[in-house]
């Protein structure tokens, strides 16, 4: 039999047959984007989380900022921003992103924080600086909470900025300069606070507008043109 890889809709339509429910299961009944659409029709998510580590599965979401990109424009006025009440300490993590457990004390349950998040995403793309840790949180929740598989399908600002910066043939990046505030510099966007999830955001939507115009230069874009793997 061929091997084929399953489009991200597909995964989508397999993960809604499955046994989920409730939020998650509201968010799977939305079809995807189609990967032909032109890049400008596109409407985007741009989300952040800040962490207690990198691994899903014993660390744990402690804020999180998302702000929606359509058509081409930030709608701030659709941006949130909200602390987790994660039922841990933060532990050392707390000099990354500056939320104390006294914060997390005020926060909201994990399961509203991600029912805003799943419902914000409902049509939209996920877009994200280093969006395999968005991905991966956000699976990591949804499976404890519901019982089910999340998918989605997700831009990258950090691989187009692998993509977009020139480096001699088989070279890899210098270091640092993938980072999202190094990726911003490169267009003179802003300098500004680091590790606020809703400044992380819309700092990312940022220089998605700045990396897509760049990259019009190679011709019309579609979606599929910039899309991560999952």
């Amino acid at each position: 039999m061929a091997w084929f890889r399953r489009t991200a809709d597909e995964r989508r339509q397999r993960a809604l047959r499955g046994s989920v429910r409730g939020p998650l299961a509201e968010y799977l009944a939305t079809p995807f984007q189609a990967d032909h659409r032109p890049l400008a029709e596109v409407e985007f998510l741009a989300l952040d989380y800040e962490t207690t580590g990198m691994d899903p599965d014993r660390d744990h979401v402690v804020a999180v900022g998302f702000v929606p990109l359509v058509g081409g424009r930030i709608e701030l006025s659709r941006a949130r921003s909200f602390v987790v009440a994660a039922g841990v300490e933060v532990g050392r993590s707390a000099t990354v992103h500056g939320v104390t457990d006294d914060d997390l004390v005020g926060g909201v349950a994990l399961e509203q924080a991600m029912e805003e998040v799943l419902a914000a995403l409902t049509g939209r793309v996920l877009l994200a600086h280093f969006a395999t840790l968005e991905r991966r949180f956000t699976r990591a929740a949804c499976a404890r909470l519901w019982s089910g598989a999340f998918e989605c399908q997700s831009v990258d600002t950090l691989e187009l900025q692998r993509r977009l910066i020139p480096t001699a043939f088989g070279a890899d990046p210098a270091p640092g300069s993938l980072r999202l505030w190094a990726a911003r510099d490169r267009y003179g966007l802003p300098v500004y606070k680091a590790h606020d999830p809703l400044i992380d955001a819309i700092a990312c939507a940022e220089l998605f507008l700045a990396q897509a115009d760049e990259l019009s230069g190679e011709g019309s874009l579609t979606l599929k043109s910039v899309l991560a793997q999952s």
